[in-house]
């Protein structure tokens, strides 16, 4: 929850992308770039040029802020058996800014574009992180037929209803529930002046998104087609230091606050894939938000495994 919008993880992930390669393990994975609709993106992948026609690709889609590169730690599992592409979204890290862009369905149809520009066809497991898990779904709400499975590791909750938020609110004692703490953080770092002109923009493309609405453009989303999915929800956390500052100023009690959003959110992802066969919610307590930066091994295996069953069904 805070965790995709404190400014210190995000500055961690700006100084890691910034140069332009990555190396992990042994592995040195180069920054690339391309132009698409007339801007240039940065990508990194393993594996794009050798993969046989119809085997599924690894699309990596970041949270809040974030480049493709927080996903490093997983780049040399994936790597032994997989083609896999990570890409920084316009006006993060390497890829230039796009104003054109002003909703979560832009971004997910300039994820699209590049993949076509890049020649790397469907089907696609998209595998996405906080933010980057309603980025996921609703890519596959657009275009079921060129998705093969789902990741979502700790994503946001952009199923959570007013009711729940403001039961939520109440039984926490607090002053407000996550909906309006979204957007009152949002806009916060939309105006963090030691951030990048497009990360926030990014923050004010997401605040644009849930008003009046939250997650508007996700409210009538069709089902998933049967695929295999997998959640990984972090719960039971450790509050960090810079959390509990922060709840303090804002009157919320941040413990019980924390345990009222996170049964929601398993419910509603566990509802969301109730009819998905080879699907599943793993629930890891005391994990941090990133999973794939804390246990990188748990969070490929579970890629992997979504891979294999997408390469038997062939």
């Amino acid at each position: 929850m805070f965790m995709d919008l404190i400014i210190i993880r995000i500055s961690i992930c700006i100084t890691c992308l910034f140069y332009g390669f990555l190396l992990c393990g042994q592995e040195l994975y180069k920054n690339e770039y391309v132009t698409v609709s007339g801007k240039k993106m940065a990508y990194t992948g393993f594996g794009l040029e050798n993969r046989k026609e119809g085997d599924p690709v690894i699309v990596l889609e970041s949270g809040l802020g974030m480049g493709g590169g927080n996903y490093a730690p997983l780049f040399d599992y994936l790597s032994t058996k997989t083609a896999w592409i990570a890409y920084d979204r316009n006006g993060i890290a390497g890829s230039e800014e796009d104003t054109l862009i002003r909703t979560d369905t832009d971004v997910v149809d300039r994820l699209r574009e590049l993949l076509k520009v890049l020649n790397v066809a469907p089907p696609y497991i998209l595998v996405g992180h906080s933010l980057g898990g309603p980025f996921i779904r609703l890519y596959v709400s657009r275009y079921p037929e060129e998705v093969a499975g789902l990741i979502f590791i700790d994503p946001t909750d952009f199923m959570l209803t007013a009711a729940e938020d403001k039961l939520v609110k109440a039984n926490s004692s607090s002053a407000m529930g996550y909906r309006k703490l979204w957007t009152i953080l949002l806009e916060r770092m939309a105006n963090e002046a030691s951030l990048p002109d497009g990360v926030r923009n990014e923050m004010r493309r997401e605040k644009e998104a849930s008003m009046p609405e939250f997650f508007k453009e996700y409210t009538s989303l069709p089902p998933l087609p049967d695929i295999p999915v997998v959640v990984l929800i972090a719960y039971n956390r450790r509050i960090e230091p810079f959390e509990i500052e922060t709840s303090k100023e804002l009157d919320i009690n941040i413990r019980p606050w924390f345990a009222g959003l996170d049964q929601f959110r398993v419910i509603h992802y566990s509802e969301m894939i109730k009819e998905n066969n080879h699907s599943k919610v793993i629930l890891l307590p005391g994990y941090s938000h990133g999973i794939h930066n804390q246990d990188p091994e748990l969070v490929a295996t579970c890629i992997l495994e979504v891979y294999q069953h997408s390469l038997e069904q062939q």
